[in-house]
């Protein structure tokens, strides 16, 4: 199986329980995470920044729709927008929202006792049910002290770092043959959260379905997404692949096919996309500036998102056509991320022709984008094969780890690979179906090996 991908991420906040003090003032208003009820954060859904965007409870991520800054007028603002009670509201059971910061006393928050208090209502921001399930929404209620109702605030000045590796590490999973393994499985035995599903292709026109047939929603892929979720994990799908047809060429327009990857961002609320750039479609300078320009009404209109970009490369590093287009049409990639095998057959050192590889695509990135070293490495990704590839090259568990510490020594924004159907070993001899990897190794010994990555 062929691999060359585009990918975009979007993150959403999560609550984590914890005691908060009373909001600070400080010459730089605090700026972070605000943690609460089942140890997870405070989340603008789908990173939107729409005016009544729902505000709820999701896993910890990093991302911006969790970063929340506290300001010493009271308000809690992500996303440019403070947290709000919709329409002013005074009720019991009064929902929040994100909305233009207008002053008000419904935009006005006082921590109290570990609780945070409205001041247009004297209510307690409180979690529903009470639950702690991802996407449960956060409300006003009469204070009571529950565990629902305390939440961490973000202290000192600055921003909180988020954290890393939970999302950049996110192996690939396909449901399209053989054997899929249960990735619930996997998340038991490695500790990894997070998987790219693959693949959204187009079913004949510019109208998003896994591998162009099975249906987007209510299929075994959204079973799987059930699943993953379920778990405490999330997803981010994968648009192209190698085979099929590609909606990158089946919608006619920029705007069509930013209709189409929003159509699965919507159906699942996803905080981020993975883009795979591969097969001659990609190479077609027209579908590259309509990808881009897709990319970038996205981008405006999921505020948060994390794009990361998927493709090929050579042992010097990738061809920088697209990479120049994108930054000439000002759109910023959150990892530009290649596929680092298939060069040419077997007797290679692939954990070194994959750093040279890097640091080739480090170099376009600095030419392309006006980085620096640092910058540069910091939108770069990695996403290799497992086992034997399709050139008979052969990808060790050491070179797994090989590849995680230079991935860790410059920051890597994205670390992964294709693909976890692969990451058991062969019963027989190596198979022509990608259920293993046709190397010595124990069941899932290259995520193990990535999972080690904190970013």
């Amino acid at each position: 199986m062929n691999r060359t991908r585009v990918a975009l991420g979007i993150g959403v906040a999560s609550l984590a329980a914890a005691t908060v003090t009373a909001l600070p003032a400080h010459a730089a208003d605090p700026t972070g995470q605000i943690t609460g009820y089942g140890a997870k954060c405070v989340d603008v859904a789908a990173g939107s920044s729409a005016n009544g965007t729902a505000v709820q409870l999701y896993d910890c991520n990093g991302t911006t729709a969790q970063q929340w800054t506290v300001g010493s007028d009271g308000t809690l603002k992500a996303l440019g927008k403070c947290l709000d009670v919709t329409a002013a509201g005074t009720a019991n059971g009064t929902k929040v929202q994100l909305y233009d910061c207008n002053g008000t006393a419904a935009q006005k928050w006082t921590a109290s006792g570990g609780q945070l208090v409205n001041t247009g209502s004297g209510r307690c921001l409180d979690a529903t049910g009470p639950s702690s399930d991802n996407g449960t929404r956060l409300q006003i209620w009469d204070c009571t002290g529950g565990s629902n109702q305390k939440w961490t605030l973000p202290t000192g000045g600055g921003t909180t770092p988020p954290p890393a590796g939970a999302m950049a590490v996110a192996p690939y999973l396909y449901n399209g043959w053989g054997n899929p393994p249960d990735p619930t499985t996997i998340m038991s035995a490695t500790g990894v959260k997070w998987f790219t599903l693959a693949f959204v292709l187009s079913n004949g026109s510019c109208n998003p379905q896994w591998d162009g047939g099975r249906p987007l929603t209510g299929g075994v892929d959204q079973t799987t997404i059930n699943r993953i979720r379920s778990a405490g994990g999330d997803v981010i799908p994968s648009f192209g692949g190698y085979s099929g047809n590609k909606l990158e060429s089946s919608c006619t327009s920029a705007a069509a096919l930013a209709g189409a990857y929003q159509k699965v961002i919507s159906a699942y609320g996803l905080k981020a996309i993975d883009i795979d750039i591969e097969a001659d479609a990609y190479s077609n300078a027209t579908v590259q500036q309509r990808t881009v320009d897709a990319l970038k009404t996205i981008k405006a209109n999921n505020p948060g998102i994390t794009v990361y970009v998927t493709f090929g490369t050579n042992q010097s590093g990738p061809d920088s056509s697209l990479v120049k287009k994108a930054a000439a049409a000002g759109l910023t990639v959150d990892s530009w991320t290649i596929m680092p095998f298939d060069f040419g057959g077997a007797g290679k050192n692939m954990g070194t022709l994959t750093q040279q590889a890097a640091e080739g695509l480090k170099n376009v990135l600095k030419s392309a984008y006006g980085y620096t070293d640092d910058q540069a490495y910091r939108h770069s990704g990695i996403s290799s094969m497992n086992g034997i590839t399709d050139d008979k090259e052969t990808v060790t568990v050491a070179d797994f780890r090989t590849i995680t510490g230079y991935a860790q020594q410059h920051h890597l924004a994205r670390l992964t690979f294709w693909s976890t159907n692969r990451d058991r070993p062969c019963a027989a001899g190596y198979p022509n179906d990608d259920t293993c990897s046709g190397v010595s190794q124990q069941a899932w010994d290259f995520t193990r090996a990535l999972t080690a990555y904190t970013g």
